[in-house]
């Protein structure tokens, strides 16, 4: 990376810190209660390192494979590391013991399998359950009717521990920017805490892109996933002019 590319990057780092926090307050909420989540799919080693070199303190990877090029260059060094993205049983032994919290368990069948892996380890493996809040076919996660059959399975995993939620609505137009379904995540969320189960900690709610976190936070999500605004757009993006 150039100078200039390392500068350009401080500063859309250094923006959405800014938007961050001024969201927060805007809901009147504590700027250190939210935590970003640098989303560095497509992006090198060297673009990884130059993010946290700039201030990012967790990573979240999209892609086993890619996460494992990454952690062999030691992008990682200095920042926790999450996995993100889509997760199939036969990847997870790759993740245990690499990163600290698995945030996409979408089923009662990955979750026992980070659970069989972490415990061949002497791990507790940090989850969060995934919710198909728009309940589109195509995408992983639970429906909020299978929520609490997963809980009182996978809380029951010594090697597993729940720390929240986390929710991928469907593109946001422009008016809503999915508060609907950024509002109804949090009600969720709220729901499973009032309830106290054991091994359940609700500390996450993770929800909100670059398209839309700001209403996340809004609506109460503590953990956001930016990439695009943080390292520009990918190659297959196309940007508007």
């Amino acid at each position: 990376m150039t100078e200039q590319e390392k500068s350009e990057l401080r500063d859309r780092i250094k923006a959405v810190q800014e938007r961050i926090a001024r969201a927060a307050e805007h809901a009147g909420r504590d700027p250190k209660e939210i935590t970003l989540v640098a989303a560095s799919k497509m992006n090198d080693a060297e673009h990884v390192r130059a993010a946290i070199d700039a201030g990012i303190s967790v990573c979240g990877e999209n892609r086993v494979q890619e996460l494992l090029e990454k952690y062999e260059q030691h992008a990682y060094d200095g920042a926790d590391l999450q996995f993100i993205g889509t997760l199939q049983t036969n990847k997870v032994k790759y993740l245990v013991g690499k990163v600290s919290l698995i945030q996409s368990v979408g089923s009662i069948r990955l979750g026992e399998a980070i659970a069989k892996e972490a415990a061949k380890h002497g791990l507790q493996q940090d989850i969060l359950l995934e919710i198909n809040i728009g309940r589109e076919p195509a995408k992983s996660g639970l429906l909020i009717e299978e929520l609490e059959e997963a809980i009182g399975l996978l809380r029951q995993k010594e090697s597993l521990c729940i720390r929240g939620l986390m929710a991928i609505p469907p593109i946001a137009d422009e008016t809503s920017k999915n508060f609907g379904y950024f509002s109804e995540m949090h009600q969720v969320f709220v729901d499973i805490l009032t309830k106290k189960y054991d091994n359940v900690n609700m500390d996450y709610l993770s929800m909100g892109m670059t398209n839309d976190f700001e209403t996340a936070i809004a609506c109460g999500a503590n953990m956001v996933r930016i990439g695009t605004a943080i390292f520009g757009a990918r190659p297959y993006q196309i940007v508007s002019p």
